[in-house]
């Protein structure tokens, strides 16, 4: 009668495991969890998130308004030493400067004009966040 007691239980956490692995509530192989980075890679941590929570439909694809496309291919020379059209004092990314960039400025809801980016859409986590700075901060190469 124990061992049936055993068995009953041993199924019950596969199968509660399985549950959970095939309704998506664990990581994928293609997925990897969020870390900070301290010298983050543009085209392996930056353009991914900006293709997943800004180039999206009605948002900075390309029909973006101000030229401000953040598609793969593109987003690097529209953001990198560009003026920002909500402020002019301010570029959208100002390598070595993450605090005064307008981008992480926008991202972080610090701006006077306009919402915080993503407009409409969850914040990016802070792990992303910090991300961005660090790129920006060492630099905002195009890697």
């Amino acid at each position: 009668m124990t061992k049936n007691i055993l068995t009953g239980i041993v199924l019950a956490g596969v199968f509660t495991l399985s549950f959970f692995y095939c309704n998506g509530n664990s990581p994928t192989e293609t997925e990897t969890p969020e870390t900070v980075k301290e010298d983050p890679s543009f085209s392996q941590d930056i353009q991914p998130v900006f293709t997943s929570s800004c180039a999206l439909s009605n948002c900075h694809n390309s029909t973006a308004q101000a030229g401000l496309v953040l598609l793969q291919g593109q987003a690097y020379n529209n953001i990198v030493n560009v003026n920002s059209t909500q402020d002019s004092s301010k570029k959208r990314v100002e390598p070595g400067n993450a605090d005064n960039s307008y981008l992480v400025i926008k991202i972080e809801g610090r701006q006077s004009i306009g919402g915080r980016m993503p407009l409409g859409g969850a914040a990016l986590s802070s792990t992303r966040i910090q991300n961005i700075k660090n790129w920006i901060d060492r630099g905002a190469k195009n890697n």
